[in-house]
């Protein structure tokens, strides 16, 4: 099972995978999840939803329609543990700005990993592996910390043998 970033649907949206370019990647993300082969959380449907909520926009407006029974909730006693886990890990942690860990603490990154965390499942991300950066807390590293397994959208693509 893949959990998905918000920038996978939102870099995808916003660019080589938009609507009217290529809607067989939206097609294809839906047939997956309908295989129980992807899923994201309720966290990062807020996102999409609150990047424009009284204007919403295509993606809005396709999550709500096709994808919106894929948003796993987050709010098991399991994912919980590892949330906590993880956010007493960057907070005690050195290298990290204090800016960066209320980001951290404030978005929907560190309730992805926990979920992933939890029902161990492999997260999509289009972040990539940073172990020097100290101004934000990039999902690979606390995935590398935590033993989470996590993969970008097209090496997501090529395992579920998608093609377009």
């Amino acid at each position: 099972m893949y959990v998905l970033d918000a920038n996978v649907f939102i870099s995808a949206h916003r660019g080589y995978y938009d609507f009217d370019l290529a809607p067989s990647f939206w097609r294809s993300l839906e047939s997956h999840a309908s295989q129980n082969n992807i899923r994201s959380i309720d966290k990062i449907q807020d996102e999409i939803i609150s990047s424009n909520p009284k204007n919403p926009d295509r993606l809005h407006l396709w999550s709500a329609a096709n994808f919106k029974d894929y948003f796993e909730r987050t709010d098991s006693q399991d994912v919980i543990d590892s949330y906590s886990e993880i956010q007493q890990w960057a907070y005690s942690n050195q290298q990290f700005t204090a800016s960066a860990k209320d980001e951290f603490a404030r978005n929907a990154d560190a309730w992805l990993i926990a979920y992933t965390k939890a029902k161990g499942h492999t997260l999509v991300t289009h972040e990539a592996y940073n172990p020097e950066m100290r101004k934000r807390i990039l999902i690979p590293v606390v995935c590398r910390q935590f033993n989470v397994d996590y993969v970008n959208t097209f090496e997501m693509l090529r395992s579920l043998q998608v093609s377009f």
